[in-house]
C-alpha cells in the first residue's frame, strides 16, 4: 500500500528547568486523547522552521525567537507515511494559550511521563532523557587518583553522562578504576558508558556501551544495553549509527584538539552539515568546553563531549 508522504513541524519547548511541553489531543481529532509535542504540518511552500513559528502561533498564541535543528525522524501511519523534524524552542514571548489540545503539560525528562503517546513521537522521550554534556574519562594519562578526583568535582558539579574510555589501561585496573567510576556516577544519578568492552560493561552492569568508528562499521546488530551510543568522523558512519537504532553518537573534531594535532577540524558549518536531518542526538566533540554549548546546540548538537574540557582545562 502506498501511503501518503507528510511532512510535519514539531517543537521541544524547553524550560529552564529542563521539562518540556506537551499537549493531549482533542476529543475530536484523530488519535484523540494521545499526547504529541506541538507543531504540525508543513503546507506546500513552506519549510520545517517557517511550518513550525506559524503552528506555534496558532496553537499556542506565541511568538518563537529562538529555534534550534535537532531530531528528524519517520513514522509509518496507517494513513500517512510521516517525516518529522523536530526543532528545539529554546526562546518564545508571549503566554501560553492552549488553542487546539484538550490540556497541555511540562513533563521531566526522568518522568513521569504521560500516556499514550503518540507512536511517532515516543522515541524522542529518551533523547530528552539524555544529558547535555559527556565527560570522557582520561585516566591513563593524568592517573586513577586525578581521574576519580576529577570524576567528583563534575559530578558536583551537575555532570551525569561519563564515557569510560581507557582502552590502553591493563584489565584488572581498568575494571577496578569502572567499578569506583560506576560508584561516583550511580550515587549521583547519572549514566557511566564503557567504550569498546562489552565483557567489562556486562561484569559491572554498565548503563550502556560505546563503540568506536572501527568497531560500530563492524556492527550489523545493536548492542543489547540500554544505551548505545558511538564515535563517528563523518556522514556514513552516522547513517550506520542511525541504520543500528543507536541511541545517540559524537562526531568531530569540531575545533583542532591537543589529542589529535593535525588533524583537520570540521568546523561548525561542517558540524551542522553532517548531522542535518538525522534520528539520533549528536554531540559535537573536539576542543569544546561548556561555554561552546549554545553554539553546539544551534548547529544541531543535542550537546557536547569533552576530555579536557569537561574535567577542567581546554582543548580535548
Amino acid at each position: 500500500m502506498t501511503r501518503k508522504r507528510v511532512e510535519v513541524a514539531a517543537g521541544v519547548l524547553l524550560r529552564a528547568d529542563g521539562s518540556y511541553l506537551i499537549g493531549q489531543r482533542a476529543s475530536d481529532t484523530v488519535y484523540a486523547g494521545y499526547w504529541e509535542f506541538p507543531g504540525g504540518k508543513v503546507e506546500p511552500g513552506e519549510e520545517p522552521v517557517q511550518a513550525l513559528i506559524r503552528e506555534l502561533d496558532e496553537e499556542l498564541g506565541i511568538r518563537v525567537t529562538h529555534l534550534r535543528p535537532w531530531l528528524c525522524r519517520e513514522h509509518l501511519y496507517e494513513h500517512a507515511h510521516v517525516r518529522l523534524h523536530f526543532f528545539e524552542v529554546a526562546a518564545w514571548e508571549g503566554e501560553l494559550a492552549d488553542r487546539v489540545h484538550s490540556v497541555l503539560a511540562w513533563v521531566r525528562p526522568e518522568g513521569p511521563w504521560r500516556a499514550p503517546m503518540l507512536p511517532a513521537n515516543g522515541p524522542i522521550l529518551k533523547a530528552l532523557r539524555l544529558p547535555r554534556t559527556m565527560g570522557i574519562t582520561d585516566a591513563t594519562e593524568i592517573g586513577i587518583d586525578a581521574q576519580l578526583a576529577a570524576l567528583d568535582a563534575a559530578l558536583a558539579g551537575g555532570l551525569r553522562l561519563v564515557q569510560l574510555r581507557e582502552t590502553a589501561m591493563d584489565d584488572g585496573g581498568r575494571e577496578r578504576f569502572a567499578r569506583a567510576a560506576q560508584a561516583r556516577v550511580r550515587a549521583h544519578g547519572g549514566l557511566l558508558l564503557i567504550n569498546d568492552d562489552v565483557a567489562l560493561a556486562r561484569r559491572i552492569a554498565a548503563d550502556g556501551l560505546h563503540l568506536p568508528a572501527r568497531r560500530l562499521m563492524a556492527t550489523q546488530v545493536r548492542p543489547d544495553f540500554t544505551w548505545v551510543g558511538a564515535s563517528c568522523h563523518d556522514r556514513a558512519e552516522l547513517e550506520h549509527a542511525a541504520a543500528l537504532g543507536l541511541d545517540y553518537a559524537l562526531l568531530g573534531p569540531v575545533l583542532p584538539t591537543l589529542s589529535h594535532p593535525g588533524q583537520p577540524a570540521i568546523g561548525w558549518q561542517g558540524f551542522g552539515d553532517r548531522v542535518a536531518h538525522l534520528p539520533l542526538p549528536v554531540f559535537a566533540l573536539g576542543g569544546l568546553g561548556g561555554e561552546d554549548m549554545a553554539r553546539a546546540r544551534d548547529a544541531g548538537a543535542h550537546g557536547i563531549a569533552a576530555i579536557r574540557g569537561v574535567w577542567g582545562a581546554r582543548g580535548t
